[in-house]
């Protein structure tokens, strides 16, 4: 089997003040049971507290961060285009642009470079294909989602 066309590695940068990956409306975050418990305490909040205040359940049950009631973007992004919690931002966000969906083609990839400008950056710096992979794992897993708290599985 061939190794993916990204394990040799991906030029990437995250660009101040952009915010793209953040401001699509109809977007959607979801949350593991560590980022729940990340970002409430982040909040000094109980999970439970702050699941019922920053979060909401999809049709299936999974939980998944708000978006603002007008713009329909992510609750956490600000008038300048940044993450008010980026130190302890979900794992689905910390794995853009290296989602499962974004990789899976050269399709897909081609339409992620169009969008993100951190890819195509002069300041951009290889991440390897290891910590890709990782990013990749952690977006599925975030995918999955937990349905209730605490988990059943703690």
């Amino acid at each position: 089997m061939n190794p993916s066309w990204w394990m040799a590695g991906v030029p990437f940068a995250c660009q101040p003040d952009c915010g793209k990956c953040c401001d699509e409306p109809g977007g959607i975050v979801y949350l593991r049971p560590e980022d729940a418990e990340i970002m409430a305490q982040h909040h000094g909040l109980e999970v439970a507290d702050w699941l019922q205040r920053d979060c909401r359940q999809t049709l299936d049950g999974r939980w998944v961060l708000k978006s603002d009631p007008v713009t329909d973007i992510c609750i956490y992004l600000d008038e300048q285009k940044k993450c008010t919690t980026y130190e302890a931002r979900p794992a689905q966000c910390k794995s853009y642009p290296f989602w499962a969906e974004n990789v899976r083609s050269d399709r897909s990839w081609r339409k992620t470079v169009s969008e993100c400008p951190g890819l195509e950056s002069e300041e951009a710096f290889i991440i390897s294909g290891d910590t890709i992979r990782t990013k990749i794992i952690e977006d599925r897993d975030a995918s999955r989602g937990f349905r209730q708290w605490p988990p059943k599985s703690r």
